[in-house]
C-alpha cells in the first residue's frame, strides 16, 4: 500500500467535529485543529497535497494577503485549488456560509461538503490532511562516501528553486502558413512557452518569448470551441484546449506571466 493510500485511510477515519467540545469561536483554537498548517505557503501546500494527498484532500493555512484571512487548499485530481476563509472576529465565512463558531465550521467539513470553483471544477471535501503525519524511521548506514569533485567550496552550492507558475499539456494549434490544426505538447516555464511534436519529443518545434507577447484572450473567430490566442508583434497564435476549464487555466496563468513581467 502506497503512502497516499495509507494517508487516505488515516484521514478518512478522522471525524474533524470530534476535535472540539468547546463552543467558543476564538481563532486561537485553530492551533488545535489537526488540519490547520499555520504559515505553510501556497506552493508548499500544493506540493504536499499533490505528492501525498488524494482527490478531495484539503488543508487550512494562513493567507499571505492579510491577518484574519485563511486559505483552504484542496486537491482536485491533478491540481490544487485555493479558496478564501475569513475570520471576522466573531464568525468564520466560507463561500456562501457563515459559521458563528469554529466548532460549527469544523462540523460543516465533517459532512464532506461539495465545493465549486469559478472554473467549474466540483470537489467533494473528503480527507483533511493532517499537520502531523507519522512516518517510519528508516535510515540506511553509510557504506560509501567520497567526494566526486575536488576544489569546490560551499559557494558552489547555490540552491536553484523550481520555477513558479509552470504548466504543460496538449493543445491544438493552428499552423502559420498552412491553416491546418495539429495537436502539440506545450510546456510553460518562466517566460518561455515551448511546443513540441508530442510529449516524448526531446527538442521543441518553437520557443515563444512571453516578454514579447502583448495579449492573451479567448478567441471566437475560429470554427472551434475552447480557443484562445496569444498576440505577438510578428504573429497571432491560435490555440484550442479540450475543455473550457482547461482553456481558462491556460489563459489565467499566461496573463499572470504577462502582468508579472510588466511589474518588474
Amino acid at each position: 500500500m502506497g503512502r497516499a493510500e495509507s494517508l487516505e485511510g488515516k484521514m478518512s477515519t478522522q471525524d474533524p467535529s470530534d476535535l472540539w467540545s468547546r463552543s467558543d469561536g476564538d481563532v486561537e483554537l485553530l492551533q488545535d485543529l489537526g488540519w490547520y498548517h499555520g504559515n505553510l505557503t501556497r506552493h508548499a501546500a500544493e506540493a504536499l497535497l499533490l505528492s501525498n494527498g488524494c482527490d478531495g484532500s484539503y488543508l487550512l493555512r494562513d493567507s499571505n494577503e492579510r491577518i484574519g484571512l485563511y486559505s483552504l487548499s484542496v486537491r482536485a485530481k491533478d491540481s490544487v485549488k485555493h479558496f478564501h476563509v475569513e475570520y471576522t472576529g466573531y464568525s468564520f465565512k466560507f463561500g456562501f456560509n457563515e459559521f458563528s463558531s469554529l466548532k460549527d465550521f469544523v462540523k460543516h467539513f465533517a459532512n464532506q461538503p461539495l465545493i465549486g470553483s469559478e472554473t467549474g471544477t466540483l470537489i467533494v471535501l473528503k480527507h483533511p490532511y493532517p499537520k502531523k503525519v507519522e512516518e517510519p524511521s528508516i535510515y540506511e548506514s553509510v557504506r560509501v562516501h567520497t567526494a566526486m569533485q575536488t576544489g569546490r567550496s560551499e559557494n558552489d552550492l547555490v540552491p536553484t528553486a523550481p520555477s513558479l507558475g509552470t504548466k504543460e499539456g496538449y493543445l491544438t494549434k493552428q499552423g502559420g502558413l498552412v491553416k491546418t490544426w495539429k495537436t502539440r505538447w506545450f510546456t510553460l516555464h518562466r517566460n518561455e512557452l515551448k511546443y513540441f511534436k508530442d510529449q516524448m519529443s526531446p527538442e521543441p518545434i518553437r520557443i515563444l518569448d512571453l516578454t514579447e507577447c502583448s495579449a492573451v484572450q479567448f478567441d471566437y473567430s475560429q470554427e472551434r470551441v475552447n480557443c484562445f490566442c496569444l498576440v505577438f508583434p510578428f504573429r497571432t497564435f491560435y490555440l484550442c484546449a479540450k475543455t473550457g476549464v482547461e482553456a481558462d487555466e491556460w489563459i489565467k496563468i499566461l496573463r499572470w506571466k504577462l502582468v508579472k513581467d510588466k511589474s518588474y
